[in-house]
């Protein structure tokens, strides 16, 4: 048991032992439980020394994720003077400075311990501060709301109306939503048992003790829907098997995981302590089926709903097994995979790794899907004229964080202009070094040509780097421009030519809540053919295409003109100057 010797100093409050606790637990590394009020430490873990949990003996309020942070530090090397720093350490929570009032709001014993220390920094903001989703969360307190520069009447009656539906489609009142249609499916009868529960149409599920059988896995597609079979998938509780199958509308690989759930069976056995598992993971685990890894795009899905998945569960831990829920034996081609970093300290796990083993899952949650109907970014049906700098503001902060990127500007005196090449057949810009020679006759500007491709020439932390340091980002339609998603909140995404695809990377910059601009007047572009699909004949994206000159720098000016008057920018440069 750990034996704490501590010695207040009579010219300093004496922390509470909540806060001494909470502080032991950030420096070890230890796991806990944010919503769990505690009075005791258990400190016992098979055998072994070291701070497990925070446990509560009035346990009433729903368990979550255990937080886990750096491994822990021997005993000898805890002594008075540890103790004797801020409660606090606030960096080992691992998020941005600016998402740390939000996320003490949403886990009351963190934000109590702050409010006992004296050198906690977001003391004012503690109660006002809050994502938007939490129950007593004013508008005024949210992270943000949504703008609205005019009212589609087929969409709402108000300003104020549509910035409430584009709020609820796509910025953390998505996530509201969700939360609302939580169910329990199957219920725990006695403290310690399973339980299962999940959104609407199983989109997103958390389970406790799952137990899961592959000692005889039938693999074949990649997406097989019948890969489990009764008895396969379970835990001890008690099922209601008639709102399980009630939430099979949605079935799909990508849309639902009840293809993957629908045999979820109510167990006459506690499959860990009654020694049904082979292997027992102790770790929080989360399930993802992904998209394809070698479009950004799509696999940029997967990540977004990572981190909306995060917001439902209250946790933002990288002490997490991530497993990619594939039932094929193939591997998987990832050309993003340093992203992963930001939400694993692990590899990621095939779910072939655990065939012919029964395996037990301590905590786990099925993520959200990169394909949902009415999903986020993929099939998002938007409200036109609205746009914020919500919820994929914070996953761009979060990712960008996570990943040490760093923003070096705005430079003094110049705006940076990337112009994006592609190097594939199609929707290359034919007078592409003429737009790179006109743009350096301008003084203003510090132009960068880059090429994205398949990150063979560049890394892609390095393209991440590049993208985030860009004031204007320019380039043709394609999957290349989801780095938008990295761009500063003043900078502005001018897709070159949108190839008739209007909304996809237009509504994206509105999800994000950067500037979109894109080719306005089709008599001054010039494709080379019409464009030869290997199916579909003549179309818009199978081929290439050159731009008059003059009408593309009048665009690349009212970028300029917008970077130049976006607050941001100009509150960064007033800094920067004093």
């Amino acid at each position: 048991m750990w034996i704490l010797h501590y010695k207040p100093n009579n010219k300093r409050k004496v922390p509470s032992l909540t806060g001494v606790l909470l502080s032991l637990a950030l420096r070890t590394g230890a796991c806990f439980d944010f919503n769990f009020p505690y009075s005791s430490p258990q400190c016992l873990n098979n055998g072994r020394k070291k701070v497990t949990n925070i446990s509560c003996a009035r346990s009433s309020v729903r368990r979550r994720f255990p937080r886990c942070g750096r491994r822990p530090v021997s005993e000898d090397s805890l002594n008075e003077s540890s103790l004797l720093q801020p409660l606090l350490n606030y960096s080992s929570v691992s998020l941005p400075r600016l998402h740390l009032p939000y996320f003490l709001h949403n886990n009351r014993p963190l934000a109590k311990a702050c409010r006992e220390d004296p050198l906690c920094p977001f003391k004012v903001r503690l109660k006002e501060s809050c994502w938007g989703y939490e129950r007593n969360c004013s508008p005024q307190h949210r992270f943000s709301y949504p703008v609205c520069t005019s009212v589609d009447p087929g969409w709402a009656s108000s300003v104020q109306a549509a910035q409430e539906i584009f709020w609820k489609q796509a910025d953390f009142g998505y996530v509201r939503e969700r939360l609302s249609e939580m169910k329990t499916l199957c219920k725990p009868l006695n403290s310690g048992e399973s339980f299962l529960k999940c959104t609407s149409h199983m989109r997103f599920c958390r389970a406790t003790n799952l137990y899961l059988d592959l000692r005889e896995p039938r693999r074949g597609q990649e997406r097989s829907e019948d890969f489990l079979q009764k008895g396969e998938i379970g835990g001890r509780c008690r099922l209601n098997s008639a709102a399980l199958e009630a939430e099979g509308q949605h079935k799909s690989p990508l849309q639902s995981w009840f293809a993957e759930l629908q045999t979820f069976t109510e167990l006459d056995f506690h499959p860990i302590d009654d020694n049904h598992c082979d292997l027992i993971i102790e770790r929080p685990t989360i399930f993802m089926k992904l998209d394809a890894g070698v479009n950004m795009y799509h696999h940029f899905c997967d990540f977004a709903n990572l981190y909306i998945s995060q917001h439902l569960n209250n946790s933002f831990s990288r002490d997490v097994n991530i497993v990619m829920w594939d039932t094929s034996l193939f591997g998987y081609g990832d050309l993003f995979s340093e992203t992963w970093r930001a939400f694993s300290h692990y590899d990621i796990i095939h779910l072939k790794t655990y065939d012919s083993k029964r395996v037990c899952f301590r905590d786990v949650f099925f993520s959200l899907l990169p394909r949902m109907r009415y999903g986020l970014f993929y099939n998002t049906p938007l409200i036109s004229n609205c746009q914020s700098e919500g919820m994929f503001r914070a996953f761009s902060q979060h990712v960008l964080h996570r990943l040490n990127i760093e923003q070096e500007g705005p430079k003094d005196g110049r705006i940076r202009v990337t112009l994006l090449a592609r190097s594939t057949e199609y929707r290359r810009i034919l007078n592409q070094q003429e737009i790179i020679n006109a743009l350096k006759t301008v003084a203003l500007f510090e132009v960068k040509l880059v090429d994205y491709k398949y990150n063979r020439d560049m890394p892609f932390l390095e393209q991440i780097r590049v993208t985030h340091n860009s004031d204007i980002f320019i380039g043709m339609h394609g999957a290349g421009l989801t780095h938008l998603l990295f761009l500063p909140d003043w900078a502005v995404i001018f897709e070159l030519y949108n190839c008739q695809d209007e909304s996809c990377y237009r509504d994206l910059a509105r999800l994000r809540g950067v500037h979109y601009l894109t080719w306005q007047k089709p008599d001054k572009v010039f494709p080379q053919d019409k464009g030869h699909h290997p199916t579909l004949g003549e179309h818009p994206k199978f081929t290439n295409y050159a731009f008059d000159l003059e009408e593309f720098m009048r665009l690349v000016m009212l970028a300029a003109d917008h970077v130049m008057h976006h607050r941001d920018w100009r509150s960064k440069q007033t800094r920067d100057e004093l």
